[in-house]
């Protein structure tokens, strides 16, 4: 069986090679982890993999160029409902964030500069709702 895989989306190289390093340090070769510097990026890598249940944690920023997260985790969710979805962000609107909960069933918005532990702690509970 192929390893599932956690993307992360953020149009700031230096978070996602952090957010690579932190969660590689967590979870180590169990899985794979994809980086997206845009939503249109992470739903072409999304799509480039032919089992819809590989990737199983989106963690996302919501402001980007193109597409804001809670819109490309709602286009995400309405083709995968069962990925967990994640939001990281420093300025996401309460209109933004209530968005992505209403129609993403995002599971759980974090702040920017984020805490290791809580991210750490939030993808493992989203996993183990899978």
């Amino acid at each position: 069986m192929k390893k599932p895989i956690i993307l992360c989306v953020d149009d700031e190289p230096d978070i996602l090679h952090t957010l690579k390093i932190q969660l590689k340090n967590e979870f180590k070769d169990n899985y794979f982890y994809e980086l997206a510097e845009s939503g249109d990026e992470a739903l072409e890598l999304i799509a480039d993999f032919p089992d819809d249940d590989r990737v199983v944690v989106v963690v996302s920023d919501w402001l980007m160029p193109g597409i804001k997260g809670d819109e490309l985790l709602i286009k995400i969710h309405q083709k995968y409902p069962k990925m967990v979805k994640v939001m990281l962000t420093g300025q996401a609107d309460v209109a933004a964030v209530e968005r992505a909960v209403t129609q993403a069933d995002l599971y759980c918005c974090l702040y920017k500069p984020w805490n290791r532990e809580e991210l750490i702690e939030t993808i493992k509970s989203g996993l183990a709702k899978l």
